[in-house]
This record gives C-alpha cells, structure tokens and sequence, in this order.
C-alpha cells in the first residue's frame, strides 16, 4: 500500500511550512492495552497536538481490526509489552512501514531495541558503561571475574527493566540469572553497577527532531539491591533536571552518531546517562522505540513535541 500523507521518516533540518493540518489524516498514538492508562505522556500529547488542529488516536499496537493506511502517521509510544512477542513485534514495525509513516522508522526501532547497539556506539567512541554480552557457556567463562563483582544482569531486549537484576558480590546468584536468559534463547548482558547513580541518579535527555527539548532525573531504580522481574514497567523516580555542559556534550555526540548512521534525526530520542566511575558521565541507555518522555518535567515539552510533529514533512 502507498504511504499514506503526512509525516514522512525524517525531517533533515525541520525547516519549511507545518505539513499536517485540521482536515490531514490523523495520527495514530501507539500504545498496547496493559499501557494505555499507564502513560503519562499520552493525555499530554493529544492536548498538545490537539491545539494544532491533529486528530490524534490511540491505538494498540497489536489491534487485529486497526486500519493503518488511514492514519496520516503512527508514533510509537508505550507499546511496552513488545520484548514479550519480540519477532510479532517486528514484524508489526515491517508492517505498519508500508501502510504509513512510523515514528520512529522500522529500521530505527529493529536497531535500536536490541542493547547490542550499545557495542557500536562504544566502537564509535561514545563513553558507554563496560558491557559484556554472553550468548554461550563460553561466554559466561569469560565473565567470570566480572561477574565476582557488583553487577547488573539483564536480557538484551527487554523493557521496563525486565528481568534485569542486581547482583552484589553474589557470582552464583549472577551466573544462573545470564544461564536462565541464554536458555530462554536471549542474549544477556553484564555491565559494573554505577555507584554514583545511588546519589545523584540517573539524567535523562529528550531531543525531538534532533534538537534538545529537557531533561529529566531519575532515581536509582537498584540502589538497595533489590530486584524487579515480569512486571510491565518498573515505577520510576522521575524530576525536572538542567543537564550539565557535560552531559549534553554527551547527549549531542550520541545524536550525531544516529544523525550520520539513519541519515537524519528521529522524530523523538531519550539519551539517559550517568556519572561513571571517573567521574564524566557515561551512557546508561539509547532509547529510540518507546521510551517515556517525561513531557511533565517541563511544562513547555508537550509544545515542543508537537512542534516536532508539524515540522516533520
């Protein structure tokens, strides 16, 4: 099917007349039916979108009645049980691409929700956390002097913090969190716990359109060790932050590298860094498919979202 008017993948520069219009198709907020009323940003971006005369609609990812050739443009948002269908998942993404414009695109998305970027991000010289990746018992005998550490464990493609863990000093304990992933067929991950993420947290930054729009704080989510598995989302410690000079140096490199690699900007990126152990901060996570955006940290984010939408053409 042809792609439908309105949005298109990138936007270059942003610049030129606002595409979309009271009469245009409307866009499809994407969600899934355990999210929808757990979404802050939605309520948010209807409203905001709203004042510029689009029609919005939210609509679960995996409706089987959705048509999503009438949609002007589908932005993914929450659909936040998709690592549990991951294959089905992708195949939507693939789908969708040919029926209408995606936010982000397809080819963004299969990069990006599957942590092993985070390898060529370190390749590109973007100062990331030390991952490992265990596929194999062989492996898992590599990691083993990381693992006698302290430690987060967690699958490659998962949200929320799903199946991730903490362990302190506990190499059994870690060794048969990585076996019991790589049994269920996934990749895990290991990467140093952050000490300085128990006191100064996690920040947070959104660009929209490749432009900076806020940031925002988040609380350590492992600080006392404890564990958090198979729920939807983990609820977070979430406040209003101003990024330091370093961190948006940081931010910046991370969105230059996306900018090159996709040629252009996505429609809406979160960059999450930390401080790391020598005391600049390090990239925690690159989320491009649904993270939350936090448009409540700022009252002006939700008008800079829907900015970024209009521009888009």
């Amino acid at each position: 099917m042809a792609r439908a008017a309105g949005l298109s993948s990138f936007c270059g520069s942003c610049a030129g007349a606002v595409s979309l219009s009271p009469v245009a198709s409307p866009v499809a907020l994407v969600s899934c039916d355990s999210a929808r009323d757990n979404d802050t940003d939605l309520p948010l971006i209807v409203r905001a979108l709203g004042d510029r005369g689009i029609v919005t609609e939210i609509v679960d990812w995996d409706d089987p009645l959705a048509d999503w050739g009438r949609f002007g443009a589908a932005i993914v948002r929450s659909p936040w049980d998709y690592h549990r269908r991951y294959d089905e998942f992708l195949g939507w993404v693939d789908r969708v691409s040919r029926e209408t414009a995606l936010h982000n695109p397809a080819e963004v998305i299969r990069w990006n929700t599957d942590k092993t970027y985070i390898a060529e991000l370190a390749a590109a010289g973007i100062p990331v956390i030390p991952t490992t990746y265990v596929r194999g018992a062989e492996d898992l005998v590599l990691a083993n002097d990381l693992i006698k550490g302290d430690v987060v464990v967690k699958p490659t493609v998962s949200a929320g913090s799903n199946d991730t863990e903490r362990h302190v000093s506990s190499p059994a304990s870690a060794a048969a969190h990585i076996t019991s992933l790589v049994d269920a067929g996934k990749t895990a991950m290991v990467q140093p716990y952050q000490r300085f993420i128990d006191d100064n947290g996690e920040t947070g930054m959104l660009y929209f359109n490749g432009g900076f729009s806020h940031a925002f704080r988040k609380g350590a989510i492992l600080a006392a060790g404890g564990n958090e598995r198979n729920s939807l989302y983990v609820v977070e410690d979430i406040g209003p932050r101003t990024a330091n000079p370093a961190e948006r140096e940081l931010g910046d490199a991370v969105m230059a590298h996306v900018t090159r690699k996709f040629g252009g900007a996505p429609l809406y990126a979160r960059i999450d860094v930390v401080r790391g152990s020598i005391g600049a901060p390090v990239l925690m996570e690159l989320e491009m498919a649904e993270p939350s955006l936090f448009l409540h940290t700022d009252p002006q984010a939700p008008a800079r979202f829907a900015a970024a939408v209009t521009h888009r053409r």
